[in-house]
């Protein structure tokens, strides 16, 4: 296979001083002088990216609490694996419920609400297609204009890491923006592809899953040659059908759970030949001696798809595809947004489940911070460039009795996840925000807010918010001081109410707002 070569960039090498030799007449050292340790080597990254991946999906139990509510042993081993060698993340949170946002917060740090890339290709804006014959319906709120590009300005971990020295890779499904990844700082890549994959089919997988790879694998083999440092992401695409996996991944699928057919086998059978390709990372890894000093880090750009149900005026229901939480993708839910967070690396310590609460902007910092040189705090942290996540960095270096804990230093105490649009049955237009233990949730359709503790109650099943008005209300100002400070794009109430029929509105062009822009490719979200 061909391999699409990197860029080259200046580096910098490390050397470790040596002495000059002591004259005669010099006295010689104490005993217990110790020599100068050489210089280590800075450390490599893969992130491995899962698409439609909920916190369930796999066959990894993310928090080790009966009952389990993974997918049976053995569908996903090298994952199970993965979790027994390293660190994994029980309250990770994916920084949106769809695809676009979600991917590009991973990359910048940055909130999709800040980065007013809140969705892209919304199919229709403020109409949605009625049952009844004849017309629509508008909704009763209207989504905002959204961003289509990473903003101008803004800093991928490309961008970050590069200024150590490293070289970066991205191949699979892009999605974060229509730029092509090359013109947002990395110095290979296969393309700005979207669902479709590189060949614009219906069905990229299974052939994609093994093509990324072998690239990633093949980008790895070159840096180690040229003594650089890298960064390789390799985002996988989704599994919707029984065409989009191997044969043998199926027959697994068949025997780990028997009775499931059509699309849901196609998916499960897809996360083992994921699998798969994990091992071959790994295996790699060891081959080219460079195991010892490589993070691997995995997870998801939001939940696996589900009937949320509810209605336009509800807000997501109980479904089979992200147990045991609510709702799904397109869903600020638990089951849209909480996803596995796996990572393993030097000095992360084996079979640990951390509770610390983490997001996808977390990724930037953490690789920065153990590339040895933190993000400095930005003057104005509500600025469209700041970044806003935290390093992990104590939480993974942290051992014995306090394995797994640590604080994250982020712009605020609190996380927000907005998302101000109507889709897949979602309810409408809503914001969440977690503080502590609680969980608030505003639906801007049907006007309600509601709190839960989210640490005992984990399937939003107990509303608060009457029991605990002055919290709720603590709550919902950070959360407005937040929205108003980072300028996010919000859903606006319709003139008519949402009830007017007939044809839908006309969507006005969106712009690039001055983004990186290059050829477009991909579509969907």
């Amino acid at each position: 296979m061909q391999f699409i070569p990197f860029i080259s960039a200046a580096f910098v090498s490390l050397l470790a001083l040596q002495s000059a030799p002591a004259p005669a007449t010099t006295a010689k050292p104490a005993p217990d002088t110790k020599p100068a340790a050489a210089a280590k080597s800075p450390p490599n990254f893969v992130f491995i990216q899962a698409e439609a991946t909920g916190w369930s999906s796999t066959s990894v139990d993310m928090d080790g609490e009966p009952p389990s509510q993974a997918r049976p042993a053995g569908l996903t081993p090298n994952l199970e694996k993965l979790a027994a060698d390293g660190m994994r993340f029980s309250d990770f949170y994916a920084s949106c419920p769809r695809c676009t946002p979600s991917r590009a917060s991973f990359v910048t740090g940055i909130s999709p609400a800040k980065l007013h890339m809140t969705y892209q290709n919304e199919g229709g804006g403020s109409k949605r297609a009625q049952e009844e014959v004849g017309g629509y319906t508008l909704m009763k709120m209207v989504p905002p204009e959204v961003e289509e590009y990473i903003p101008k300005g803004v800093k991928t971990t490309a961008d970050w890491l590069k200024e150590l020295g490293y070289t970066s890779a991205h191949f699979g499904k892009w999605h974060a923006g229509r730029a092509d990844p090359k013109a947002n700082g990395f110095d290979a890549s296969d393309g700005p592809n979207g669902n479709q994959g590189p060949e614009r089919g219906t069905t990229p997988n299974p052939k994609q899953a093994t093509a990324i790879t072998d690239k990633g694998i093949a980008f790895m083999r070159d840096a180690v040659k040229a003594k650089r440092p890298f960064y390789v992401q390799i985002s996988h695409y989704g599994f919707g059908s029984e065409e989009e996996a191997t044969p043998e991944s199926l027959e697994v699928a068949r025997k780990l759970v028997p009775g499931v057919t059509g699309k849901p086998l196609g998916a499960i059978a897809g996360q083992h030949d994921m699998d798969l390709q994990l091992a071959r990372v790994r295996a790699a890894l060891v081959e080219m001696g460079i195991a010892d000093n490589t993070y691997i880090f995995f997870s998801a750009d939001h939940g696996a798809q589900g009937g949320g149900g509810g209605g336009s005026r509800g807000g997501g229901g109980r479904n089979a595809a992200n147990p045991p939480f609510t709702g799904g993708k397109g869903s600020v839910s638990e089951g849209g947004i909480r996803v596995p967070f796996i990572v393993v690396g030097p000095g992360v310590p084996a079979s640990v489940i951390s509770r610390v609460r983490a997001t996808g902007m977390d990724l930037v910092p953490t690789m920065r911070d153990l590339a040895g040189k933190p993000i400095e705090k930005a003057a104005d942290p509500d600025a469209q460039t700041a970044v806003e996540g935290g390093s992990l960095a104590p939480v993974l270096k942290s051992s014995g009795e306090n394995a797994g804990k640590g604080a994250v230093a982020r712009t605020r105490e609190e996380i927000v996840i907005h998302f101000p649009h109507y889709d897949l049955n979602n309810g409408g237009p809503a914001s969440a925000i977690y503080l502590g233990d609680h969980k608030l949730v505003r639906n801007y359709d049907a006007g309600t807010v509601k709190l839960y503790d989210i640490a005992k109650d984990r399937a939003e099943a107990n509303d608060l918010a009457a029991q605990m008005p002055e919290r709720a209300k603590e709550l919902e100002a950070k959360l407005d001081a937040y929205l108003k400070a980072i300028h996010a794009p919000m859903a606006t109430l319709a003139k008519d109410g949402g009830a007017t029929k007939g044809e839908p509105p006309a969507q006005k062009p969106r712009g690039n707002g001055g983004g990186r822009k290059q050829k477009q490719q991909g579509g969907g979200e």
